[in-house]
């Protein structure tokens, strides 16, 4: 049955977007068309009590963070499909712990007064506004119809380090960088000083990426970002797969930041058997350039002057 239902709504995915395809890191990942949109996919039985049970896995959200994406919930005889925004939500997975698994366990109860959705360990929120197409049409629409610039290397910089500061992060960007963010596109944000102690051994590789994330007071990386505008993006992920095997256990995500026609690159490069090897493909993600402004203005973070 969830095979079934799983494939109509894939069906009626593609017969109101157009083209859909599966991201290979996850087998409930799928995008539409050129990155209009991310569509996280699970299902549930209905069992006693009118409650289905998820498990959302933590590496997959990851790929979901800076896109337009929806959370999609299924279960037998359903109506229409629960479709929750991503970013309505995010903070609520952040606040949470995952359970052994690497999963978040989420249950959806489904009342004659409303339904709603229940996040282990974060709280339940009322989602029956959420179902039916709309959700996944508007989003996209306000993603098309988002103002977005042309942006230089250095406002990429200093947009995900504003994204970072926001969501409560230490961030580091390189010391020759920094005389040059642009101040006029987001607020001040403070940039880590060295280093710290307990990174000391990857100091040299560290230094050369251009934005890190880190667990605040705890020196503990949390995301990745290798902006290229016109640099090969092979080197990109050699420096994360030496940062990924130095310290697989920071659980950290790695993202090449760039253009979309740079797309095709990125899945080649990322795909060579060393990379699959050191399973870097599983945590290494590509953001276009206009997913990282509409994430920093979803979250109100954007002036101007």
């Amino acid at each position: 049955m969830g095979n079934r239902s799983k494939a109509v709504f894939l069906e009626g995915l593609a017969s109101r977007y157009g083209n859909i395809h599966k991201l290979s890191s996850s087998l409930s990942l799928y995008e539409i068309g050129d990155g209009a949109a991310r569509v996280y996919i699970r299902y549930s039985k209905v069992h006693s009590q009118r409650r289905t049970f998820f498990g959302l896995r933590k590496q997959d959200l990851r790929l979901l963070g800076g896109h337009p994406s929806i959370l999609c919930f299924l279960w037998e005889d359903q109506l229409e499909p629960l479709l929750i925004p991503y970013s309505d939500y995010e903070e609520v997975f952040h606040s949470a712990t995952p359970a052994e698994d690497g999963q978040y366990k989420v249950q959806v109860f489904l009342k004659d007064e409303g339904t709603d959705l229940y996040v282990a360990r974060a709280g339940r929120f009322n989602v029956e506004a959420y179902f039916g197409w709309e959700e996944l049409d508007s989003l996209i629409a306000r993603y098309q119809l988002t103002d977005i610039p042309e942006l230089s290397h250095v406002q990429v910089q200093t947009l995900l380090g504003s994204i970072g500061a926001s969501k409560g992060y230490d961030i580091w960007i390189p010391t020759n960088d920094r005389g040059n963010l642009d101040w006029t596109m987001t607020g001040h944000f403070p940039c880590t000083g060295p280093i710290p102690t307990s990174l000391h051994e990857l100091e040299g590789i560290l230094t050369e990426i251009d934005v890190i994330w880190m667990a605040r007071g705890a020196g503990k990386l949390r995301a990745l970002f290798e902006v290229e505008h016109s640099t090969p993006i092979y080197s990109g992920l050699l420096r994360f797969n030496d940062v990924h095997l130095a310290a697989p256990r920071e659980e950290a995500t790695y993202a090449i930041v760039s253009n979309g026609e740079r797309r095709s690159r990125f899945v080649r490069q990322l795909n060579r058997p060393t990379f699959k090897a050191s399973r870097l493909v599983e945590h290494c993600s590509f953001l276009e350039y206009p997913n990282v402004f509409a994430w920093h203005k979803r979250l109100g973070l954007f002036r101007q002057g």
